[in-house]
């Protein structure tokens, strides 16, 4: 293993990111687990293994997507039910004949990206109400179902249906249902207005983002991601904070499930159908997969493989043939956005770890 700390070393030293945890395991069982570099550049303040990440959108897979499969476990909700018989506000609007899988799959016919923040500059209760409206009025850049384009605006819509459908806040609602009956502490979601709720034990751990030009300030404990800000830390897009532990006890939730292997909190039958692949798109139900070409996981991971990249520099990658789980977390934005080294450095890293470990 000493030959992938070195990359990472080298990595540091070139300025790619300025620290990173890496977690792997093989057959559910942790085989390296290391900390690299600082988790704050101005403080000098040393990455360590239980540093807290803000995750920006490793919300989808661990937050909105493991929601909406416990709500379709409960017959509350359906795969192919369409958005208009949920939400009344989508009735009379072109979008009502999108569904559940569409929204995951990232088929909707939504855009990428809006920069809803600059309409909701004072986050406060009615911010997410004021988002909603947004949602309800944006016109469809695709058909529905014609094409795969990203897009945030989909699982803001995502947890909107869960909340709707659970009268309970999206974070409350994945802590009761998946991480608590899995005894996660270090998954969760940091509102704006209550980061002193957090005890000292958490808050000491949260690494460094960017300095925001905007805010005005360096981010620590408040969420990366402008729209997620904009209505209190919480929604289905970004928001999630955690560890590379906690995170590696859900990978292995979810990789029992894929083996049938008797998962405690998810069924495995519909994550096998989350994970069922179109060939035509990468992207499955609410994760990513390897691209046949310039894929970050690299050139090894099967073709069956998992997984899904955060903005602030996290990703993770589940291989189920050959029971391989690698957490690779990075504070990249910090202290700018602008350091997109990153894209050509974790390719690397993931071959490496595979010559090494398989």
């Amino acid at each position: 293993m000493d030959k992938i700390s070195k990359k990472i070393d080298q990595a540091i030293l070139k300025g790619i990111f300025p620290g990173a945890v890496l977690l792997c395991s093989v057959d559910q069982k942790i085989v390296f687990e290391e900390s690299y570099g600082t988790a704050n550049i101005f403080n000098k303040t040393k990455m360590s293994k239980d540093s807290i990440f803000d995750l920006a959108s490793l919300t989808k897979p661990f937050a909105t997507t493991m929601a909406i499969a416990k709500l379709i476990e409960k017959n509350q909700v359906f795969l192919d039910q369409k958005i208009g018989s949920i939400l009344e506000d989508f009735k009379q609007s072109k979008k009502k004949d999108i569904t559940i899988d569409m929204l995951l799959r990232h088929t909707s016919g939504l855009p990428a990206y809006r920069e809803y923040f600059k309409h909701i500059l004072n986050p406060d209760k009615n911010a997410k109400h004021f988002l909603q409206q947004l949602l309800i009025k944006e016109p469809l850049e695709n058909k529905i179902n014609a094409c795969q384009v990203y897009s945030d605006l989909g699982f803001m819509i995502l947890s909107w249906i869960v909340e709707k459908t659970t009268n309970q806040r999206l974070d409350r609602f994945v802590s009761e249902k998946i991480y608590k009956p899995l005894d996660i502490e270090d998954l969760f979601f940091i509102e704006i207005n209550h980061r002193k709720d957090l005890p000292d034990s958490k808050q000491d751990r949260i690494i460094a983002t960017q300095e925001c030009p905007w805010r005005k300030k360096l981010l620590i404990g408040e969420v990366d991601d402008d729209n997620a800000w904009a209505v209190g830390g919480i929604d289905g897009h970004a928001g999630l904070f955690g560890t590379a532990g906690s995170i590696h006890v859900l990978c292995c939730e979810i990789l029992k499930a894929l083996l049938n292997e008797q998962p405690c909190v998810l069924s495995p039958d519909i994550i096998k159908k989350f994970v069922k692949k179109n060939d035509q798109h990468e992207m499955v139900a609410g994760f990513d997969t390897p691209s046949k070409e310039n894929s970050s996981a690299g050139q090894y991971f099967s073709t069956a493989s998992i997984g899904h990249l955060g903005f602030t520099g996290t990703s993770f990658w589940i291989d189920p043939e050959k029971s391989l789980i690698v957490i690779f977390l990075t504070n990249r934005v910090h202290p700018l956005r602008s350091n997109e080294d990153i894209k050509k450095f974790r390719p690397k890293l993931h071959d490496l770890i595979y010559s090494e470990l398989i």
